[in-house]
């Protein structure tokens, strides 16, 4: 097809900020976990599909397929939406307080 251009479960952009390896990171509506660590400016790949243990709001109790969110402050997943950026739904179920949950990135744009 003369069309494609890549699958797009990976893709490389541009950073605005420092990441680490295994971050969950916004870049505009596009959220993915960096595949390695990248300094602002820099390009990044983003893993936008799969199963990631991320940190999230300790005091909250999480049931399996539950919508997580990435704090708009992003640096912890959540289950409160106002304000918030749907990434995808708990895969495991995650005790209050605890500070990893099981996430099940869905690849959406938001």
């Amino acid at each position: 097809m003369k069309t494609y251009v890549q699958a797009g479960e990976n893709i490389t952009l541009t950073t605005e900020a420092a990441v680490a390896s295994g971050q969950l990171v916004k870049i505009g509506a596009i959220t993915g976990v960096a595949q390695g660590k990248a300094a602002a400016g820099d390009p990044v790949t983003l893993i936008r599909r799969g199963v990631f243990e991320l940190p999230k709001t300790s005091a909250q109790a999480w049931t399996v397929g539950a919508k997580i969110y990435l704090a708009a402050a992003g640096d912890v997943v959540t289950t409160v939406a106002s304000g918030n950026s749907l990434v995808g739904v708990a895969l495991e179920a995650a005790d209050d307080p605890s500070e990893i949950g099981i996430v099940l990135l869905d690849g959406g744009v938001r």
